[in-house]
């Protein structure tokens, strides 16, 4: 049922393709049991009375015939082939916009490797069985239905030929739909994992060569690639045994045929081309089962794919979103009140009872130890998580009552892991406002400290920068990153542990051109170095999820052993 609603929702709007395919067929599949018909008359009024001009008349018809059931089989492939091809593609737009509408805890959950499964693997499987079944599903019964007819109007005598070998058909088709299906739900966790193996090698190169972790990895990858294969082949051993019984089955029809039908022959009750015309008409209606058999072959993977397509476009995402009603921010103030945050299946809060202002013109610092919930506390301002108790404001509106594009407005994000997209240095810097001229980009990357090594670049802001930015430094990476969070001009900007791969020197000069850049907007800065925060207007220390000291950096260091022994880590007291 899922398979069935997802296919006729994605078909609808191409309702008047399908029709097309539909009539074409039809003509297709007249013209086709027509042929038949007419090779009997040849043999039995033309060849066996010898009329000559009668063979020419009926075979010149029997051309036209055939041209025209060659016009409309390949009208009717082509109309077919458009129509699920495009209900492919939207079922793949669909995936990917409820992808994009999920929470990062959502995506999390779900795992990368099997949603990328879901929008290719899984929905081509879907798209060639809405293909399957426009060219042959159409054309199968009619072929079928026709085709009995026809052999029963050449007939009767034979006619239990038909009833006997046509169920045959059905009931090996019947058990090996039932082997398949289990099979089918394996491979598609087969591939999953082959793909979140081969995902995590990539992604992880550096680590695995800089430990000499080939030998394990290719281990790994070698076991998830061994699983599916076997998979495959136990699916293949079906498939083996299917075609070998059909072709059985059609044989012991033809010589069925053949023998009985040449008894009537010779007892006068049937004539030569009507025998050979019902042969004709059988193997077109076990044919034409074959083809249907081959394509229910399909549905029990298609099923299975649908069905993984449907768990992701029918789940709700843990963040609603908002309709967009609220009134945007007045300011750039972000408060929180009381916030509690846990990820799902966690012992305890990674943030208890959090509350704070960061005010318009200021710059509020996060310090704590690793783990300390530094993150996702930045995290919680752009709602990329939804906390579980309290609530946080931006310039006094609720973020979850915000819309994405309302938040992208106003929050200008740079996050712990750098990240840039395949493009142009000028498209990254552009990412969050499309309308930003050349002279504003310019001006961003010179706060950003990114101007120079820019300007050296071949092409300039038209440089290429490949996927995820690997063909610059992380420090150059990172400096691009606050230059894109510049450009878009917001009222609160986040600094997710952004100056970690700076210098000393560079970390300074650019500290001293963002307080100018970012003096009207709200700035929190989560940190390592206590030197790159000891100027912030206030510092929040966390330690365990819990906010455990605040204030100016001179007043930590007196009130705030926490932050002390932070300082102490990277400063002896007496240069701090």
């Amino acid at each position: 049922m899922i398979l069935l609603r997802l296919t006729l929702r994605h078909a609808r709007p191409y309702v008047w393709g399908i029709v097309g395919v539909v009539v074409l067929q039809l003509l297709s599949t007249i013209a086709a049991l027509y042929l038949p018909s007419l090779n009997a008359q040849i043999v039995d009024k033309g060849v066996v009375t010898g009329d000559t001009d009668f063979i020419w008349n009926t075979g010149m018809t029997m051309l036209v015939v055939c041209l025209a059931q060659v016009v409309t089989a390949v009208g009717g492939i082509y109309f077919g082939a458009k129509v699920s091809m495009a209900v492919g593609r939207d079922l793949r737009r669909e995936v990917y916009r409820k992808v994009d509408s999920l929470s990062a805890l959502d995506v999390g959950r779900w795992g990368t490797a099997t949603l990328i499964t879901r929008n290719t693997n899984d929905v081509q499987q879907v798209q060639m069985l809405v293909l399957m079944t426009l060219n042959f599903m159409v054309s199968t019964p009619i072929m079928c239905i026709g085709g009995i007819i026809m052999a029963l109007r050449e007939d009767l005598g034979l006619s239990w030929l038909v009833w006997v070998s046509v169920p045959v058909l059905f009931l090996v088709v019947g058990v090996l739909v039932v082997m398949l299906l289990p099979l089918f739900r394996e491979m598609q966790e087969r591939i999953d994992k082959v793909n979140g193996v081969l995902r995590e090698q990539i992604v992880g190169i550096r680590v695995i060569r800089a430990f000499v972790r080939e030998p394990f990895e290719s281990e790994r990858y070698a076991e998830a690639n061994l699983a599916l294969t076997r998979v495959s082949v136990k699916v293949g051993n079906i498939f083996v045994l299917m075609f070998p019984i059909i072709m059985v089955i059609l044989h012991l029809a033809t010589a069925a045929v053949l023998w009985f039908g040449g008894q009537r022959v010779d007892a006068g009750q049937m004539q030569v081309g009507s025998l050979t015309a019902f042969l004709q008409y059988l193997l077109m209606i076990l044919t034409a089962v074959m083809m249907g058999v081959f394509m229910v072959m399909m549905i029990p993977r298609a099923v299975v794919c649908a069905g993984r397509i449907d768990e992701v476009l029918s789940t709700e995402p843990s963040d609603a979103g908002s309709t967009g009603d609220a009134p945007l921010p007045s300011s750039g103030r972000v408060e929180f009140r009381g916030v509690t945050f846990g990820y799902p299946g966690a012992e305890k809060p990674v943030l208890s009872a959090i509350d704070f202002v960061a005010e318009q013109g200021s710059m509020t610092a996060i310090v704590g130890s690793t783990g300390a919930g530094k993150t996702t506390l930045v995290n919680l301002v752009p709602n990329l998580y939804t906390p579980q108790q309290g609530s946080v404001t931006v310039g006094g509106v609720r973020v979850d009552a915000l819309t994405r594009a309302q938040l992208a407005g106003v929050l200008g994000l740079v996050p712990q892991r750098p990240y840039l997209f395949s493009g142009t240095i000028r498209s990254n810097l552009r990412f969050g406002r499309p309308d930003a001229t050349d002279d504003e980009l310019w001006e961003a990357l010179r706060v950003a400290q990114a101007d120079d090594f820019v300007r050296a670049k071949e092409g300039g802001l038209d440089a290429r920068i490949s996927q995820g930015g690997t063909n610059v430094s992380g420090g150059q990476r990172q400096r691009l990153c606050i230059a894109r969070a510049l450009v878009s001009r917001p009222q609160v900007y986040l600094f997710d542990d952004s100056f970690s791969a700076l210098d000393v020197a560079t970390d300074a000069r650019l500290r001293a051109a963002l307080a100018d850049a970012t003096k009207e907007s709200a700035v929190i800065v989560v940190a390592q170095r206590v030197s790159t925060i000891r100027e912030a207007d206030s510092i929040i220390v966390l330690d365990d999820g819990r906010i455990v000291g605040r204030g100016t950096h001179d007043e930590l260091l007196e009130t705030s052993e926490t932050y002390r022994e932070i300082v102490e880590s990277q400063l002896s007291l007496e240069v701090a």
